[in-house]
């Protein structure tokens, strides 16, 4: 049976956002240490990533912003491209890095080689519009991942599944006007970067295809359940995707210092499980899920070791 792979790479460490960010290089060595020192890891695969082909990066982004990006690197200073997200000089190429990543695990799982696969990636990606960066993320990797399924596997219905507690706009915003994508985000509501309102339910073909779930400060385990249950699972079903790409920040949970939510570790394990079971269903189990926030380390470790526990184990 095709097993769970694990995409790291050091490179990922070279984008240095100066030594007060929170999306720093440590959220990474320090998960990689804890979880190639653990168990876990021997029942890992784990697949080298390539750097993604830049003819991809303009699928979601602008032709010059990715100039701009790749201009501003060059610089070879710590500059901010928005209030948020800084970049250095080797930013360019670990984004390209962590976006490749994506497609590294996307053809690994279509060629056989792997079940599903979780991505240790940064910098993150789900608030990357299509001309700008915004909330420390360069190029929108999962919204990459989408797009590669559609045109290089020609599959019809990918689900992106977003629980980060940030609602993933840059996400949305690439697939609001089709019916190819399914968008879910639940996220705490309101809070940065200010969408992801229940009205907003993706519009012509689109109409009907993005599902927010905005939930108040302070919501815990129950709360998600209810919405797994009564709204994501429920519309999962009707959708019948055929891959399954996760937006995984850990930001939901109590110990993240960034948000308000209230999430156990366990909890990570259950949807992980759930959303698995819809991909066995549909998609021949095929789960990709990507790296967003997740800003406690010791929490970001317990989170992932339960949300890779759920990719393991059966569902």
């Amino acid at each position: 049976m095709p097993r769970t792979g694990f995409i790291y790479h050091s490179d990922f460490l070279k984008h240095d956002t100066g030594p007060s960010h929170p999306e720093r290089p440590e959220r990474l060595s320090y998960l990689w240490d804890q979880i190639n020192s653990d168990v876990i890891s021997s029942q890992l695969s784990f697949p080298k990533p390539e750097p993604i082909h830049p003819r991809w990066l303009t699928k979601i982004h602008s032709a010059e912003y990715v100039e701009n990006v790749k201009a501003a690197c060059g610089r070879g200073e710590i500059i901010y491209l928005d209030g948020d997200t800084p970049v250095s000089k080797d930013s360019f190429e670990v984004a390209l890095l962590a976006a490749g990543a994506v497609h590294t695990a996307i053809d690994k799982i279509m060629e056989g080689e792997l079940g599903n696969c979780f991505c240790a990636v940064r910098p993150p990606g789900h608030h990357a519009e299509r001309d700008h960066a915004m909330g420390f993320c360069l190029f929108n990797n999962v919204a990459l991942g989408a797009v590669y399924l559609l045109e290089e596997y020609k599959l019809n219905r990918v689900a992106i599944v977003d629980w980060d507690v940030h609602h993933g706009n840059g996400t949305q915003n690439a697939f609001y006007e089709s019916d190819r994508v399914y968008y879910i985000s639940l996220h705490q509501y309101p809070y940065y970067p200010g969408s992801g309102s229940y009205n907003q339910r993706g519009s012509r073909k689109g109409e009907g295809y993005t599902l927010n779930i905005p939930l108040s400060p302070g919501c815990d385990d129950s709360d998600y359940d209810l919405a797994f249950d009564k709204e994501i699972i429920p519309s999962l079903d009707d959708y019948k995707p055929e891959f399954i790409l996760i937006s995984a920040g850990f930001d939901a949970h109590r110990g993240d210092p960034l948000a308000s939510m209230k999430l156990s570790d366990d909890a990570y394990f259950r949807f992980t499980q759930e959303l698995k079971r819809i991909a066995e269903k549909y998609g021949k189990g095929r789960v990709v899920s990507v790296l967003e926030g997740g800003y406690d380390l010791g929490a970001l470790v317990s989170s992932v070791k339960a949300h890779l526990r759920g990719l393991i184990e059966s569902s």
